[in-house]
């Protein structure tokens, strides 16, 4: 395996599978696509590839098609240190001297920011698939890696109808790190310090960088370390939330889009409760709310007892930090008066970003550790209805073992998740409640833990509960040898 660069912190899965499709190039023509979301390092993953290889490199930018040509004539001059320059006129007689030279050399080419070029060019990705066809015809050792960002135009060029449909031998997303990983890099081990700041950086990279590798020191030093970084005016963190949703080339009127994520991250998670804060029909939002999760920026979430329902939620903290926090009072920021607008958000912060954060992060728990005996199928959260007592039970962490045909859906944990309240036995007898009508419904629960997850501490009761496990953030930090 091609050796990684010691300043890649991690991304040892990726560079694993992007080192396999280099060390196939020179012998037979193939594709990848790799895309993920800005800032999460994909650019620096597929650099570094090109130089370990010697491979072509080339980024796109926001240009005219004509421009992007004369770039990319020049960028490929450079590579071949041809005596006279390309001078191409035409996409088609680029990508076919692209892919001679790849094959001439056995040498990996990679275009970067792919959607740039497509946007302008959408003919592109035909002339790709007409080359490459060609190239499998004729046996040209022909390697080719597109890269890019704009999750909505990376993902519809495999799916469908897509010209390169069926033609990639590597499909790769560069996601953000999780959690525990995004702590060490870091370098927070105090498990109360690293929610607060995950909660606010989630695990993109570059955010580290954009704050000046500026840390918090200590759990006393987070309200300074927000004051001098994300709600201060000169680091580029301060607007990065409006520059996510801006770089998507499906975003039109971005206005709407900002209603939207508004909504979501205020707790209006259905398609009715966005329609409602933003003033529109349910009806009319669906291309907004299809657009943002092409792009990344939202999820919907099945109910796991009633598929047909489901909620949306924001899928980069940052976006939910800046929702609440920052954009109501962004002038003020924008004049630096960030002590006065955070002290004044605190609360807002604690229950509508760290909070629903923290859900978020016990559900990545049990996904990511074998805690309840084995490894999960499904993991999500849903709404279980008690008729005789006419309300309805929420249950922030389900667990379900792998389904198995002809039997009964085995759940292996339930789980409630507060993060700013001591918990109790009168929440584990919800749980306990869930678990007896889910029974009553035809669900296995023979050997069903009830979770409680706290981000405040246990009642001393509710710790000597033999049927009730409780999880501090300490345990969510502490990684079990098996994963």
């Amino acid at each position: 395996m091609i050796a990684k660069p010691d300043r890649i912190f991690n991304r040892d899965f990726e560079w694993r599978h992007l080192t396999r499709f280099a060390e196939r190039t020179g012998r037979t023509a193939q594709l990848g696509v790799v895309s993920g979301r800005r800032r999460q390092g994909k650019t620096f993953l597929v650099e570094a590839l090109a130089d370990a290889t010697n491979g072509f490199y080339f980024s796109a930018t926001e240009a005219t098609e004509t421009e992007s040509l004369h770039l990319f004539s020049l960028a490929l001059s450079e590579y071949v240190q041809a005596p006279t320059p390309f001078r191409f006129t035409a996409w088609d007689e680029a990508i076919r001297q692209l892919f001679a030279i790849s094959a001439e050399r056995r040498e990996l080419m990679v275009i970067d920011e792919f959607p740039y070029l497509s946007g302008v060019t959408p003919a592109l990705p035909s002339i790709i698939q007409r080359e490459l066809d060609r190239a499998v015809a004729t046996s040209a050792p022909v390697s080719l890696l597109l890269c890019g960002s704009a999750m909505s135009v990376m993902g519809r060029l495999l799916t469908g109808t897509a010209p390169l449909r069926g033609r990639a031998s590597l499909e790769l997303v560069v996601r953000p790190f999780e959690y525990p990983l995004a702590a060490e890099y870091w370098g927070i081990d105090d498990p109360l310090l690293a929610v607060r700041t995950h909660a606010i950086v989630g695990g993109t990279p570059a955010y580290l960088r954009f704050v000046g590798d500026d840390r918090p020191a200590g759990p006393d030093d987070f309200d300074d370390w927000v004051l001098r970084t994300v709600l201060d005016p000169g680091t580029p963190l301060f607007r990065e939330a409006r520059y996510l949703l801006d770089a998507d080339g499906d975003v039109r009127s971005s206005g709407i889009y900002h209603s939207v994520l508004a909504a979501v991250a205020t707790g209006n998670g259905t398609r009715g409760g966005i329609a409602a804060y933003i003033g529109r029909k349910a009806t009319d939002i669906g291309h907004h709310l299809n657009v943002l999760e092409d792009s990344c920026l939202l999820r919907r979430e099945a109910d796991v007892f009633r598929p047909s329902r489901s909620v949306y939620r924001i899928a980069e903290p940052l976006i939910t930090f800046y929702q609440v926090v920052m954009r109501p009072r962004w002038g003020l920021l924008e004049s630096g008066r960030a002590a006065p607008v955070w002290q004044d958000s605190r609360g807002r912060f604690s229950d509508q970003v760290l909070g629903p954060h923290f859900e978020e992060m016990c559900r990545q728990y049990a996904r990511l550790e074998p805690a309840f005996g084995e490894l999960p199928g499904e993991v999500g959260a849903g709404v279980v209805a008690d008729p005789v007592r006419r309300d309805q039970i929420e249950v922030d962490v389900v667990v379900f073992a792998p389904a198995l045909p002809g039997e009964p859906q085995r759940i292996l944990s339930l789980g409630e998740v507060k993060w700013g309240k001591t918990m109790t036995p009168r929440h584990s007898a919800r749980l306990r409640r869930a678990r007896e009508l889910l029974d009553a419904k035809g669900y296995d629960v023979r050997d069903t833990v009830l979770a409680c997850y706290s981000g405040s501490g246990f009642d001393d009761r509710l710790r000597v509960e033999p049927d009730v496990r409780t999880i501090d953030l300490t345990d969510l930090y502490t990684r079990s040898p098996a994963s």
